[in-house]
C-alpha cells in the first residue's frame, strides 16, 4: 500500500520578524503566504506568541481572510490564545510549548504534566470544529498521554535529531532519529496522524520523508533563510522535490 501524500506547511513567523525588526508593514507576511501557496505549499502556520515578537493578531485574521489552504495556528495553551482561536477558527490549531525568554520552540509539549489542562483546550478546540495537534517530543509515553488528552493529531518535534546533525554529532543524530522512527510507528498503531517539525531543512526532510506515517512536515526558519538567496518559491519547490524523493523511498 503506498504512503499517504506528504503534506508541506510553510511556517511564515520570520517574514513578520524582518517586518518587525524595522517597523512599517513590509515584508507582508500574507503577500509571502500566498507566494508559498502558489510554490506548492499545502497550507501555512503562523505562531502567535504572547509577545508578538513577529505575528500579530490582525496578520492572524488577514491569513483566514486571504489564503485558500489551511491555516495551522501554533498558540500556547492560554485563555487569551483560546479566545482567538475561537475567534478567527482556523483549520487547525497546534498547541505548543511557549517561554519568552526562548529565542525559539525549545522541546515538545509536557503532555504528561499538563494532561488535565490540554484536555481542556483540546475539547473546546474540537467542538469548534478546529482540528487539534500537539506538538511534543518523539516519545511513547507523550504519544500515549495525547490519545488520552484526545487530540487527533501530534507532530513531532524534530529539533534534536536536526541540530546534532547539523553540528556533526552523528551518533546522537542516529539515536534521535530512531526515536523519530519510533514514535511515528507508534502514532500509526494508536491511530494518531502524525505531523513532524522543527529544524528540518532539505536533507533531513528527504529523510523523514521515507517514513511513511509521518503525512505533514512544517518548515520554516530554513524555507525563510533559503528564501534569501534563491528566493521563496525556488526554496519552496526545491524542498517539495526533497520530500519526494524520500517518499519515494517509504
Amino acid at each position: 500500500m503506498p504512503a499517504p501524500r506528504l503534506r508541506l506547511g510553510v511556517n511564515i513567523d520570520h517574514i513578520a520578524t524582518v517586518r518587525n525588526a524595522r517597523g512599517g508593514a513590509l515584508p507582508d507576511p500574507v503577500r509571502g503566504a500566498l507566494a508559498a501557496i502558489a510554490a506548492g505549499a499545502d497550507g501555512i502556520t503562523a505562531h502567535l506568541r504572547e509577545d508578538r515578537r513577529h505575528i500579530r493578531d490582525e496578520d492572524i485574521a488577514r491569513l483566514k481572510a486571504s489564503i485558500d489552504k489551511p491555516l495551522n495556528f501554533e498558540m500556547a495553551a492560554t485563555e487569551e490564545m483560546l479566545g482567538i482561536a475561537l475567534k478567527t477558527k482556523p483549520h487547525a490549531a497546534c498547541l505548543v510549548p511557549e517561554k519568552r525568554s526562548e529565542r525559539t520552540t525549545e522541546g515538545g509539549l509536557d503532555v504528561i504534566g499538563g494532561h488535565d489542562n490540554l484536555r481542556g483546550f483540546t475539547t473546546a478546540l474540537k467542538s469548534a470544529s478546529v482540528r487539534v495537534s500537539l506538538f511534543i517530543e518523539p516519545s511513547l509515553n507523550a504519544l500515549e498521554a495525547a490519545v488520552s488528552i484526545g487530540a487527533p493529531v501530534v507532530e513531532l518535534h524534530t529539533g534534536a535529531w536536526c541540530e546534532a546533525a547539523m553540528t556533526g554529532e552523528f551518533d546522537k543524530a542516529e539515536r534521535e532519529f530512531a526515536r523519530i522512527v519510533a514514535a511515528a510507528t507508534k502514532a500509526g498503531e494508536l491511530g494518531l496522524e502524525c505531523h513532524a517539525g522543527h529544524g528540518l531543512d532539505y536533507e533531513t526532510a528527504r529523510r523523514i520523508a521515507a517514513l511513511p506515517q509521518v503525512v505533514e512536515l512544517n518548515i520554516g526558519h530554513f524555507l525563510m533563510g533559503e528564501a534569501l538567496f534563491v528566493g521563496l518559491p525556488e526554496a519552496i519547490r526545491t524542498m517539495r522535490a526533497s520530500m519526494a524523493a524520500g517518499r519515494s523511498e517509504a
